[in-house]
């Protein structure tokens, strides 16, 4: 929907997980969306360098998430979400709601 605006579907993917899910990796999203992990690299590095994401290190892993001192941050995220709600069902199905259990979790396992 806005990979014309963006520039490539990567870029709005990783825009819609953020907002909806606050923070994501690499490996996460390459895997979710089922494309190449450089691509995804790519990409985030990019939104990085123009100040839209911010990244720290979790463990190995580099964890992204919205600059908080981005200036268009309010307006960008009021785009996504309108643009979110025109989603067609299946892909906010497939790619971004939160997915339930497969099984059940273990019997006395604290949550």
């Amino acid at each position: 929907m806005l990979e014309m605006l963006f520039g490539n579907q990567n870029t709005e993917r990783i825009l819609f997980t953020l907002l909806l899910s606050k923070k994501c990796y690499a490996k996460q999203l390459a895997d979710r969306f089922e494309v190449a992990v450089f691509g995804v690299q790519t990409t985030l590095q990019k939104l990085e360098r123009a100040g839209v994401l911010i990244s720290f290190k979790g463990g190995n892993t580099r964890i992204f998430e919205f600059n908080p001192r981005y200036p268009f941050l309010l307006e960008l995220k009021q785009l996504l979400k309108k643009a979110y709600e025109f989603l067609p069902k299946e892909i906010k199905d497939k790619y971004y709601e939160p997915t339930t259990r497969k099984r059940p979790r273990r019997t006395g396992k604290p949550l």
